[in-house]
C-alpha cells in the first residue's frame, strides 16, 4: 500500500471512531444549517479536525480541501476530505455515512480511501495500482445491460431548481432498469459501483470531497466515470455519472439526453 493510502486510512479510521462514538448523541435540531436539507454537526467538524491533524503530521506542507475548513495551503498535493458523508443519516441515526479522502497531485487523482465505519470496509486505491476493499482486490461488475442494472442515485438537494429534470431522468430509468436506490452518500455509492454492488450511479450537484475518491476508485476496478456531457469534467460541474462500460455509456446518454431538452412547465 502507498505510503499516502497509509495515512488516509489512519486519518479515515481516527474520524470514523469520532463518528461512530457520537452516533445516537446528537440529533438534527443539534445541527446547523449550510444551507436547504443541507447540515453540519460539531462531529463533522471533530472528524474533519481529526483527519488535517493526521494528514499534516506526516505531511505538514501538503494542501487541503476539506468540506467544512475549505481550501488551505499551496502545495502541488491537495487532500480532498469529506469528514462525514451522509451528515443528514448520521443526524437520524440511519446507518448509512461514510469518511471520503482523496489525494491529488497537479490537478490528478493519485490515491483514495472511503471507509464505511459501520461496516469496518476500507475501499482503497492509487492511480495505475487497482482498487481494494480491506486489501481485496475489487472490479466494477460484469452488468452489459442497463436493463439489468442496479443504479444509485442521490436527489438534488442542495438545488432544488434541478428537480424537475431529475424526476424526469428518475421516471425513465426506473422503467428501464431493474432498480434505483438512494443511500443518502455519494461516496458511499461510489464506493459500490467499483465493488460491484451498484451497476451506476448519477447524481446533479456534487461537491469535489463528494467524488474525488469514489471516482477514482471506480477508475481503477475498471469502471468510467464523467460528466453528463461524457466529459472528465464532473469535479468542476458537479454531475456526475459512473459505472461499467456499458451501463455507463447508456446511462450517459439517458441523463445527457434530459439535460440538453428543456424542462417542460
Amino acid at each position: 500500500m502507498h505510503p499516502l493510502v497509509n495515512i488516509a486510512v489512519r486519518a479515515a479510521r481516527q474520524a470514523g471512531a469520532i463518528i461512530v462514538r457520537n452516533l445516537g448523541r446528537i440529533s438534527a435540531s443539534d445541527a446547523a444549517r449550510k444551507g436547504h436539507n443541507d447540515f453540519v454537526s460539531e462531529v463533522d467538524r471533530q472528524a474533519e479536525a481529526a483527519v488535517i491533524q493526521t494528514i499534516h503530521k506526516a505531511y505538514p506542507h501538503h494542501s487541503i480541501l476539506a468540506e467544512e475548513s475549505g481550501a488551505q495551503g499551496d502545495s502541488e498535493y491537495q487532500w480532498v476530505i469529506d469528514p462525514l458523508d451522509g451528515t443528514t443519516n448520521f443526524l437520524h441515526g440511519f446507518p448509512v455515512f461514510s469518511v471520503s479522502i482523496a489525494v491529488s497531485y497537479r490537478g490528478r487523482l493519485q490515491h483514495a480511501v472511503v471507509y464505511d465505519p459501520l461496516r469496518q470496509e476500507i475501499f482503497s486505491a492509487s492511480q495505475g495500482s487497482g482498487a481494494q476493499m480491506n486489501d481485496r482486490r475489487i472490479r466494477v461488475s460484469r452488468c452489459r445491460s442497463l436493463g439489468d442494472a442496479l443504479l444509485g442515485t442521490g436527489f438534488p438537494f442542495r438545488d432544488l431548481e434541478n428537480l424537475r429534470v431529475y424526476l424526469r431522468i428518475f421516471q425513465d430509468l426506473l422503467t428501464r432498469t431493474s432498480g434505483i436506490r438512494r443511500a443518502g452518500s455519494a461516496a458511499i455509492d461510489l464506493a459500490y459501483v467499483a465493488c460491484g454492488r451498484l451497476d451506476g450511479f448519477w447524481e446533479f450537484g456534487l461537491k469535489p470531497w463528494d467524488m474525488a475518491a469514489g471516482a477514482l476508485l471506480i477508475r481503477e476496478a475498471g469502471g468510467f466515470v464523467g460528466d453528463f456531457q461524457g466529459t472528465d469534467h464532473f469535479l468542476d460541474s458537479g454531475n456526475i455519472v459512473a459505472g461499467t462500460d456499458h451501463v455507463y455509456r447508456a446511462l450517459q446518454r439517458t441523463v445527457g439526453a434530459h439535460v440538453a431538452t428543456p424542462a417542460q412547465a
